[in-house]
């Protein structure tokens, strides 16, 4: 449960697949195509389930797909992938208000994937014109989970939790005029939502959403949920 592989330059928990149901995610910015190399090899060698590395540009994913063989790049999620999950039964739809939060919503949806979620993404459902939100009313409420991307004054999140009956996580993102201040608008904006129970992640991180997603998927079973509304 609590093995570490010490690398000198990293120490690899190799105890979190069986804590956690996945193994440790590497953050690819500040490293080495060298130290990503090494970490991937040994989380793939002592670990069974997918093995990803997130925020990776395209001439370092050249470089460590060159070196540690049988990954994938997804060059708009950013997100380096090795072993992903076989697609379960949970469903999530990745909801983006706009195309501009697109980087973002992709690196929630291919980690959601890579993950095993049964992942479904929605374009350009801003509020800015609400109609857009209530033509993708039924495929929101469908949906075990709803991950909602959304930048400016974030409310979003808002509209989607007062329509659907599933766990909604909002991830503010750093797209916007001066006020939005990056992203800050939108997070504190979430944060006050009037939906109740609206979960909120760090601005930018669609990893964290769909790693909280994870999290519910994985309590799921434990649970009586009923049917969908």
């Amino acid at each position: 449960m609590n093995e570490v592989l010490d690398l000198g330059y990293a120490r690899l928990d190799l105890g979190r697949e069986a804590r956690q149901g996945l193994p440790e995610v590497v953050y690819g910015p500040g490293k080495t195509v060298e130290q990503i190399a090494g970490i991937v090899t040994g989380l793939l060698r002592h670990n069974t389930g997918p093995v990803l590395t997130t925020r990776v540009v395209p001439e370092t994913a050249a470089a460590v797909l060159g070196q540690v063989e049988g990954g994938t790049y997804d060059e708009k999620a950013r997100l380096l992938t090795w072993r992903p999950a076989a697609t379960g039964e949970f469903s999530v739809v990745v909801a983006a208000a706009g195309t501009s939060d697109g980087p973002v919503a992709a690196e929630a949806a291919a980690v959601a994937s890579a993950i095993g979620l049964d992942t479904t993404v929605v374009h350009d459902v801003g509020v800015a014109g609400l109609d857009r939100v209530l033509q993708v009313r039924g495929r929101l409420q469908k949906a075990d989970a709803v991950i909602v991307v959304a930048g400016m004054e974030g409310a979003l999140a808002s509209v989607v939790g007062g329509l659907v009956r599933a766990p909604v996580v909002a991830v503010p993102v750093s797209t916007g005029y001066g006020a939005s201040l990056e992203g800050v608008t939108a997070l504190l904006a979430m944060h006050a939502s009037c939906a109740a129970g609206v979960t909120v992640v760090n601005i930018d991180s669609g990893f964290s959403a769909a790693m909280a997603v994870h999290r519910i998927a994985q309590a799921r079973p434990a649970a009586d949920r009923g049917g969908a509304e």
